[in-house]
């Protein structure tokens, strides 16, 4: 690897908005995210689908059949 170019390595701190700490490495001492692994709906398990107007029900009704992939 050529010496000089590449940007230095250092220890960071990711801090979430609901107050999760991460440390890790970047090039950057300090990031800033709105949502972490600790606070996601799918990690968390709280993720609900919003249903309006039976939209999904409908969806779930259309393709209730297909296959993809197969040979037709």
């Amino acid at each position: 690897m050529k010496k000089k170019i590449h940007p230095k390595y250092i220890d960071c701190e990711i801090t979430c908005l609901c107050g999760n700490v991460i440390e890790t490495k970047s090039t950057r001492p300090k990031l800033s995210v709105e949502i972490c692994s600790n606070c996601h709906p799918f990690y968390t398990g709280q993720q609900k689908i919003i249903d309006t107007a039976g939209r999904v029900e409908r969806f779930r009704k259309r393709y209730d059949g297909v296959k993809y992939g197969g040979k037709k």
